[in-house]
């Protein structure tokens, strides 16, 4: 698989990623390590991860993804070099008090704090880039629809956070500097402020984009093509409901991960609405002569706005049927078609 400059940065990575999040939780260590040797394998070099992972987040299994991880590395000497390696610093608490407590707001010292966790949990010097999950600032994530000023809440301004990265990176602990879960408004900011104080710019936005969440189209798509910031696209198969498994029974039947963890049912990807939108596409796949999965992949792995697609599994199985779904062609035709089934049910899991 070949790799491409990541924006502006001197990070080379394959159109593929693989998630890391199910490792901890639905995947133990061992069976983590053979699906990363796997990935590796089949020319993915890029992989992502975060300190609150293992999800459903839960106190006993957060830092449990980024040290399954870790002991990876330690077991494949030389591999660390052949990885570039993404991983998170989390914002608010957002119901998770254990992590910082539920006053974090993502000060210089917070920041630090969490990198210099990671590096340990990850055994490795640096990490090559470095994201922040989502803002410290009041704003509409999460499948929240809305900017609602009196949800206001104290934080570290935009320019604290990019001088404590700023410190990560001249120490040689970062290599590049990302957003997650991030607006149009806040690319923008952290871009100008980079810009106008000669601090990190912004290589990538890891954001939400499937087929049943496409908001990515409603302004930040412009915003990253003019700053050159790249996306990372998460959650291609929409928490599994792309993949057409809750297409029969719904959500709440199977092995799935939306069956298993009834937090997650309550969510954006939980919604009635989600579920009816996605047996219209996967529907349409099959139609077409494709699964589900393939339908849903290939419309983010060719996609000219994504830069990097990243998948989650649970199995050898799961991802090589992941990575199989690259050579998948859509036509004219089938997109067509697809953006009519998107104009009439929208973005049901914004």
């Amino acid at each position: 698989m070949q790799t491409t400059p990541l924006a502006a940065s001197a990070l080379q990575i394959t159109p593929i990623c693989l998630g890391t999040m199910t490792f901890g939780e639905q995947v133990d260590a061992e069976a983590a390590h053979h699906i990363l040797d796997r990935a590796l394998e089949r020319g993915v070099n890029f992989i992502d991860t975060a300190e609150m992972y293992a999800v459903p987040a839960r106190p006993e299994t957060c830092g449990a993804t980024e040290s399954i991880i870790g002991h990876w590395f330690a077991r494949r000497p030389g591999v660390r070099q052949r990885v570039v390696l993404a991983s998170k610093v989390a914002g608010p608490s957002r119901g998770m008090p254990w992590i910082r407590g539920d006053q974090a707001g993502l000060s210089r010292a917070e920041i630090i704090q969490a990198c210099e966790g990671s590096l340990r949990r990850l055994q490795t010097e640096v990490i090559d880039l470095y994201q922040i999950h989502w803002p410290a600032r009041n704003v509409p994530s999460f499948g929240a629809l809305s900017f609602n000023p009196a949800k206001d809440w104290p934080c570290a301004s935009m320019r604290e956070q990019l001088e404590a990265l700023a410190e990560l990176v001249q120490s040689g602990k970062v290599r590049a500097v990302g957003l997650s879960n991030e607006s149009p408004y806040g690319v923008h900011e952290f871009v100008r402020l980079a810009q106008q104080h000669g601090l990190p710019t912004v290589a990538s936005l890891q954001n939400p984009y499937c087929l049943l969440n496409r908001s990515f189209e409603n302004g930040l798509d412009e915003s990253c093509h003019r700053l050159g910031v790249a996306l990372l696209a998460y959650s291609p198969l929409g928490f599994g409901l792309l993949s057409g498994k809750y297409d029969e029974h719904g959500l709440s039947a199977g092995t799935g991960r939306m069956a298993l963890f009834e937090t997650l049912r309550r969510q954006r990807w939980g919604r009635p609405e989600a579920l009816a939108a996605a047996r219209r596409y996967n529907a349409l796949a099959r139609q077409h002569g494709l699964s589900p999965l393939q339908l849903a992949l290939a419309f983010c792995y060719r996609n000219p706005r994504v830069a990097s697609t990243i998948i989650g599994v649970t199995s050898l199985a799961q991802l090589d049927e992941c990575l199989d779904a690259w050579d998948t062609p859509l036509g004219p035709e089938l997109l067509q078609a697809l953006d009519r089934i998107r104009w009439e049910m929208r973005d049901p899991a914004q």
